[in-house]
């Protein structure tokens, strides 16, 4: 249950009717949350009962192409309906939901447009990446699986450049901050503690949303930081600057380079997993499957691996809560600015209509963030 009283941390930030707004906002999602994992968990159920799995694949057979090809078409056609059946819950949260609490700015030409741009991203990269896997599995036998994960770690490093440089720029548009106080405070900050920044930007994010956040991407000479306009309107010069000076913070405590190494060993040891699973009869059996392939053995390892996805995902949601302190503490050693970073965490806070007392459960199993009283409480010692 929410606590109906507002913290008094956030006296001078909330007045009543907002955190009665913000905590409504949580039920609503809440609700909604459990509601479309219900529908999922149904709709996987009666595609493994009914045999729908199976008549997919059989449709994929039906052109007698490779097992590549195979399985592209197959994971293909899973994708078309899987997102047309789910469609209408995204379409629900944007335009009443988000629509309902005063957040949605998206167009419904903006709303199709991106799933347009979506599609041709999972064609030109995605077909690749699978079909690469797939081959790996194909042709490499018990060894495959080091293929695949020396590979995937390679491309999640690729990937930094290619979203800084050609996916962002497809859904928002990136302007250079104006030169002003804001930017030379900004530079005066980076000089400071030496962290040379290729790119300072302004990003549309109210061009779909009048949520706010900012962003650091890229590694080594590709580095990017990136500020909502949201964010940018509804702050002042000093709390900009303590926000980034938090996500300078995450670099310079190697939290990036921590994360690829951390995704790396999970990835590792979830494939090492898959090897032990792939063509298994029995698992073909339960999903009423007449041919046993390489492809659908990914697919249902994947479903089965779940549960032990969700152990994992706590113990990084532990570290990354972890980090974040980290950060928050390395932005109030170096800015010296902590009151700054605590009244722009209360500014988003109230923005975002956020939830101020989540249950201690829900942080601890879902939570990449600590919830921002905690935050707060860390960052007084430092005043």
């Amino acid at each position: 249950a929410l606590d109906p009283r507002l913290p008094s941390e956030f006296l001078d930030t909330f007045d009543n009717e907002k955190y009665k707004k913000s905590q409504e906002y949580t039920k609503t999602n809440s609700k909604f949350a459990y509601f479309t994992s219900t529908f999922s968990l149904i709709l996987s159920l009666v595609f493994i009962l009914f045999g729908l799995y199976n008549t997919i694949d059989i449709y994929a057979r039906s052109f007698a192409y490779n097992e590549i090809s195979t399985g592209l078409i197959f994971f293909g056609l899973l994708f078309l309906i899987t997102d047309m059946l789910t469609l209408p819950f995204s379409l629900y949260s944007t335009f009443i939901i988000e629509e309902k609490y005063g957040f949605n700015k998206t167009t419904p030409k903006t709303f199709f447009i991106d799933k347009i741009k979506q599609y041709f991203l999972t064609l030109i990269i995605g077909t690749p990446v699978l079909s690469l896997i797939l081959y790996f599995f194909i042709n490499f036998g018990q060894y495959a699986w080091i293929y695949v994960w020396i590979f995937l770690v390679c491309f999640s490093v690729i990937m930094q450049p290619i979203f800084n440089n050609f996916i962002a720029p497809m859904f928002n548009k990136f302007t250079p901050l104006d030169e002003g106080p804001l930017l030379e405070k900004i530079r005066s900050y980076l000089n400071k503690v030496d962290f040379p920044v290729k790119k300072l930007e302004v990003m549309d994010g109210s061009k779909r949303s009048s949520h706010s956040n900012a962003y650091f991407s890229g590694i080594g000479k590709n580095k990017r930081i990136a500020l909502f306009d949201t964010l940018v309107d509804q702050m002042n010069e000093d709390e900009i600057v303590s926000v980034i000076a938090h996500e300078v913070g995450h670099y310079k405590l190697k939290h990036i380079y921590t994360g690829i190494i951390l995704n790396a060993i999970q990835s590792g040891f979830m494939l090492f997993i898959l090897s032990l699973f792939l063509m298994n009869t029995e698992l073909f059996a339960v999903f009423k499957m007449q041919n046993i392939s390489i492809y659908a053995s990914l697919l249902f390892f994947s479903m089965l691996y779940a549960p032990i996805s969700l152990v994992i995902g706590i113990f990084f949601n532990i570290i990354s809560r972890r980090n974040e302190f980290s950060a928050d503490a390395y932005s109030a050693e170096t800015a010296n600015m902590p009151d700054a970073l605590i009244s722009g965490l209360k500014k988003m806070s109230k923005e975002n209509l956020s939830n101020l007392t989540p249950h201690w459960l829900n942080v601890f199993l879902n939570y990449s963030h600590p919830p921002v009283l905690e935050r707060i409480s860390a960052l007084r010692k430092y005043r």
